[in-house]
């Protein structure tokens, strides 16, 4: 029997999709895009920050490398002289080059030579990606540090720092810098144990060896992430060692490890938001301890043990909450 056109035409036509069932599709399609999109991104963020953490690590096995190569740590970084226009010379960062297989960079900087000097700038301004964690981007950049000798210098962001020691409170003196203030001798001598053991060399105080790190290496944070979400002159630059630019301080205050330059200097001043921490990360930082191990802090853990953690001597044994 001969089919006709029009029969042919209504058979095909019942096999297409209307118009209804095409929206449910594309819904059902939306809905799960939807559903599976946080969990992506969750999966990627533990990817960056596993990543961050590693980088942290190497450098603090840097940090024991060296140690074990001259029999101390480097120092957090060498100054001659006081704030704040005293020029600076090396640093921990710069110190370690050769044990994160970047000899022929930490060849290329004069040691004789101040940091600032025309001669190191090829080191200020090289990326290295052991000191950028994936979730801040901008430390691939070049910009000019707020302040010091270097602050009409292009320096290259880095996202982790050194630390410094635990801070009294109140007091306006700091253990990332030889300052020229009325506290400093009460800082070195009431307080000498909550120095940290990657402070400032040069005026009265001398590079740490591990014998001295009594808490404990794994009682003592060695380096830890610090980025700025608002004000990038006062984010990190790995090279620059001039006062807190690449060390900080452990304050037992919530604003000092928010990461926000602007909204952390409302509330308790520009000193303190200096030399804080702070991440890209949901609700936390990456922290490496003297011993190399890496832990990732809560922002609602007790601030008091983060205080404790931050010095190599003070007594006060403290462990990372489980």
């Amino acid at each position: 029997m001969t089919t006709l056109p029009c029969e042919n035409f209504s058979r095909q036509r019942s096999r297409a999709f209307t118009l209804v069932e095409l929206l449910v599709v594309i819904a059902i399609i939306a809905i799960l895009i939807a559903l599976l999109l946080p969990a992506v991104q969750a999966a990627r963020e533990a990817a960056r920050r596993m990543s961050c953490g590693n980088n942290l690590k190497q450098l603090a096995l840097a940090l024991l490398n060296y140690h074990d190569a001259n029999e101390t740590f480097p120092p957090g970084g060498l100054t001659e002289g006081y704030c704040c226009s005293s020029p600076s010379l090396t640093n921990w960062a710069i110190a370690i080059l050769p044990f994160v297989e970047q000899a022929d960079l930490y060849d290329a900087y004069d040691q004789d030579s101040y940091n600032e000097a025309p001669v190191n700038e090829f080191v200020r301004q090289a990326f290295l990606g052991v000191h950028m964690c994936p979730t801040d981007l901008e430390a691939r950049e070049l910009s000019k540090p707020e302040t010091g000798p270097g602050s009409e210098l292009l320096y290259r962001h880095g996202s982790y720092r050194a630390m410094a020691g635990r801070q009294p409170l109140p007091m306006d003196a700091y253990w990332t810098g030889a300052r020229n203030h009325p506290e400093w001798d009460r800082l070195v001598t009431e307080f000498r144990s909550w120095r940290g053991v990657l402070h400032t060399v040069g005026v009265e105080l001398d590079s740490e060896k591990i014998r001295n790190v009594t808490d404990g290496t794994s009682h003592s944070i060695a380096l830890g992430e610090k980025v700025d979400r608002s004000f990038q002159p006062r984010s990190t630059f790995w090279a620059y060692t001039y006062e807190s630019y690449n060390k900080s301080c452990a304050w037992t205050l919530t604003p000092t490890m928010l990461g926000d330059w602007w909204r952390c200097k409302i509330t308790l001043g520009s000193d303190m938001c200096k030399r804080g921490w702070g991440s890209y990360h949901p609700e936390g930082i990456n922290f490496a301890m003297v011993d190399g191990s890496v832990h990732y802090i809560s922002l609602n853990m007790d601030l008091e043990i983060f205080g404790r953690l931050g010095s190599i001597q003070g007594g006060e044994l403290a462990s990372l909450p489980r």
